[in-house]
């Protein structure tokens, strides 16, 4: 071999050593390159949560306000003038026993009050006189004391004579007493009357609203329940109004005529009493 072909061999090989130290650091150096971009980067946001489900909505409940059909209401604007005249008259004859037992509750109160005050005051007075300017003026035991005392001064000298004075003043006595037993009786009457009548008045009503159902019905051809259901409403209706009007009179008109006779036992008892102080001739 000459020079010149060892000269040229080595360059060669030299070269290709360059290449191969060449190669090997390029691909020692692209790893380290990647991981010192990596690290340079910002780190990445983590994945954001994902959001919870939100909760059902609750259903609102809403109570619609539904007028009844058949009650008082529908029976006034859907009756007839025959309806509308029935329930009236029970209206008034309601009115009018609970007037008549509110008045009497009250004047018979006002009747043994004075039977109370009359056995503190009149029997402790000197006289008849003295005693009756003590009670109450216009209670029912000052007018029997006046009565009394009216007929006791007046029987001499009068054609009254003819009577004798026990029999006079026995007389007075039991007109004052009727008197006072008349007026506690006043007002009595309409509770008996209510307590009877209203019962029939209501079945009138009754008798009334079925038969507007019966003509609906045979109107109509047919027998629904849309047909019948208000005319038979307002019948039972009727029904219940009048019992309503009906018990309370009766049990009014019983508890005072009860009352009535505590109160009249009460007037008799001093009636009596008067009457023998009278004939005594202590005036």
């Amino acid at each position: 071999m000459s020079m010149n072909q060892f000269i040229a061999a080595r360059s060669r090989a030299a070269k290709s050593l360059a290449t191969l130290l060449a190669g090997f650091v390029l691909a020692l150096s692209t790893p380290m390159l990647a991981f010192a971009q990596a690290a340079s980067e910002p780190a990445a946001a983590p994945p954001a949560a994902a959001p919870a489900p939100a909760a059902p909505a609750t259903p609102v409940i809403t109570e619609e306000a539904v007028d009844n059909p058949y009650g008082l209401k529908a029976l006034w604007t859907q009756g007839d003038t025959v309806a509308h005249s029935t329930l009236v008259i029970l209206v008034i004859m309601s009115m009018a026993s609970w007037y008549v037992i509110i008045v009497k509750l009250i004047e018979q109160r006002s009747m043994l009050k004075s039977a109370k005050e009359s056995a503190e005051s009149f029997w402790k007075a000197s006289s008849v006189k003295a005693g009756a300017g003590a009670l109450k003026e216009g209670s029912a035991f000052h007018y029997i004391a006046q009565q009394s005392i009216k007929a006791s001064d007046h029987h001499e000298g009068t054609m009254v004579e003819a009577i004798d004075k026990n029999t006079w003043i026995s007389m007075a006595v039991d007109r004052a007493v009727g008197s006072i037993n008349n007026r506690l009786q006043g007002g009595m009457a309409i509770l008996a009357t209510v307590g009877s009548t209203a019962p029939f008045v209501g079945l009138f009503g009754t008798v009334w609203g079925i038969y507007n159902a019966l003509v609906k019905i045979g109107i109509s051809g047919q027998a629904s329940i849309d047909k019948v259901a208000g005319p038979v409403g307002e019948a039972l209706i009727m029904t219940a109004i009048g019992l309503a009007v009906a018990v309370p009179a009766v049990m009014g008109y019983n508890w005072l005529l009860r009352r009535n006779k505590a109160v009249m036992d009460e007037t008799k008892a001093f009636a009596g009493d008067l009457h023998n102080v009278l004939i005594a001739g202590k005036r």
